[in-house]
């Protein structure tokens, strides 16, 4: 076992995690020599590699990637307000006694890339939300308290939307609508995809209608799996359309700096990224 504490992203299937470049980027711009691996855990392992990983194999810190958020917020002893409020966890971090806590940084990173990188208040925005898995849940939050005028929820499955907006209980400035009403419930001037149809190679069917004339759209995927709907932003006239590869970077820096207490510089990263992945 290396005598450096260990890091490592887990996932089923993890293979194409971009997780290990990002944070051995952010580890050179300070000098650190880092041991960051990959884990391919399928669900029924999934609490057995972790326990083995932190007790075991010296690991201090772990991202969290699909399917196992869910799981990873259950394994904790101690979960952050974040976390709490989206009941899933994307980093898991062992203190000196040894508790797990759980901390979900998907909703701030999010908020941050939109609001530093591409330069957009969102206060007085009217958000509309497409999805309510895990992903929608934590930016749900964040985007209600980052200060968004309303936000709308749109789940293909509506009981899915209604536990996220009655879990944030704020009815005048949160609430949902049926996916059949899309077609009329008015335009907004920020749109983001959080379901999981690009990742699933589906295209959303979506009206052109919902795009207002300043619209920025985003999508949380990256690459391929946000191709179709900022193909569809573009047709439907946004001002902006943007993926969520610097969602990733911005969420993966607050795992780094909890883990070694050094904020990175994002941007370099994420345009190294960009090339990477165009």
């Amino acid at each position: 076992m290396s005598r450096h504490p260990q890091f490592a992203v887990f996932g089923h299937p993890i293979s194409h995690s971009l997780s290990p470049l990002i944070h051995q980027a952010f580890a050179q711009q300070f000098g650190i020599a880092l041991d960051y691996r990959t884990i391919d855990a399928p669900a029924d392992t999934f609490a057995e590699a972790v326990k083995r990983f932190f007790e075991q194999e010296g690991g201090r810190g772990a991202n969290v990637t699909l399917p196992h958020k869910a799981a990873a917020y259950a394994l904790a002893d101690e979960r952050t307000q974040a976390a709490t409020h989206v009941g899933t966890a994307n980093v898991l971090t062992r203190q000196a006694d040894g508790r797990l806590v759980a901390h979900n940084t998907d909703g701030a990173g999010l908020v941050r890339d939109l609001t530093d990188r591409h330069d957009l208040d969102l206060r007085g925005h009217d958000a509309l939300l497409l999805g309510a898995g895990g992903a929608a849940r934590a930016v749900a939050w964040s985007l209600f308290e980052a200060g968004v005028q309303t936000l709308t929820i749109v789940n293909r499955s509506p009981q899915a939307a209604d536990v996220v907006a009655d879990a944030i209980g704020e009815p005048a400035r949160v609430h949902t609508r049926y996916w059949e009403d899309l077609g009329n419930i008015g335009c907004f001037d920020l749109i983001v995809n959080a379901t999981s149809a690009g990742t699933l190679g589906q295209s959303l069917t979506l009206p052109f209608a919902l795009a207002g004339a300043r619209a920025v759209c985003y999508d949380l995927g990256y690459g391929k799996s946000a191709f179709s709907f900022l193909a569809w932003a573009r047709a439907a006239g946004a001002l902006h359309a943007y993926d969520g590869l610097g969602m990733l970077v911005e969420q993966a820096a607050d795992a780094f700096e909890l883990w070694h207490h050094k904020r990175p510089d994002t941007e370099p990263v994420y345009q190294q990224l960009k090339a990477h992945i165009a």
